[in-house]
């Protein structure tokens, strides 16, 4: 009897930037989870992209400028440790998930949309987001 299929992972934001950086208050935590490789594969998007670089490009304890932030993306997506795929976005407003009830819940409730409709998991360091993958 087979063993069933390792899921993919879709990482949230916090995730992807926890992994790609190596200050990051949890980077230990996401790269540790990381090496233990219980998945198929990791996965980004439009959103979480975005997020990485907007976020490293202007936080003043990464020391990144928009340019850096993205050469740090583009290296973190090309190691080959990691095997990160980009996953296309597809989805709209209209299948949030029933708990989005605010805006400050959108971009949460779209990404586990997202990985819901792909078969993957959405990974977080947050405890707030229902259904999704806390990562240990």
């Amino acid at each position: 009897m087979s063993s069933p299929p390792l899921p993919s992972y879709l990482l949230d934001v916090s995730a992807l930037i926890a992994l790609g950086v190596r200050q990051h208050q949890f980077h230990v935590r996401v790269a540790t989870w990381v090496e233990l490789r219980q998945f198929s594969s990791l996965l980004t998007c439009p959103t979480t992209e975005l997020g990485f670089v907007r976020i490293l490009g202007q936080t003043p304890a990464y020391a990144s400028n928009f340019d850096q932030a993205k050469l740090q993306l583009a290296r973190l997506k090309t190691n080959s440790k990691y095997s990160i795929r980009f996953l296309a976005d597809d989805q709209d407003a209209d299948g949030l998930p029933a708990w989005v009830k605010t805006s400050n819940q959108t971009t949460d409730g779209h990404l586990l949309q997202l990985a819901q409709a792909h078969s993957a998991k959405l990974a977080t360091l947050d405890t707030g987001i229902p259904g999704a993958f806390v990562i240990p």
